[in-house]
């Protein structure tokens, strides 16, 4: 369940509720009894590794093969040939 921090407009305290996502946010602080507002919070984790995130989702670009018409020519006329 995520956590959300809230803050009391009356008293200034924030605190922090475990809450699932469908449940309606809070609208008493819990000290006080005044009216609270949601924070947005800063995220506490840390992407590490060689992960989809660093790599991304897609595929190295394929490297181009040939043509029949290059490759009738020979290496020199092939594209291909040209990087190697």
């Amino acid at each position: 369940m995520p956590m959300y921090e809230y803050q009391c407009e009356e008293c200034g305290l924030v605190f922090e509720a475990r809450q699932k996502f469908s449940d309606d946010p809070l609208t008493e602080c819990k000290s006080c009894g005044g009216a609270v507002n949601k924070l947005i919070s800063q995220t506490a984790f840390a992407l590490k590794g060689s992960g989809w995130y660093q790599q991304g989702y897609s595929k190295p670009a394929a490297k181009p093969s040939c043509s029949s018409a290059a490759a009738g020519k020979g290496c020199g006329g092939c594209p291909k040939a040209a990087n190697e």
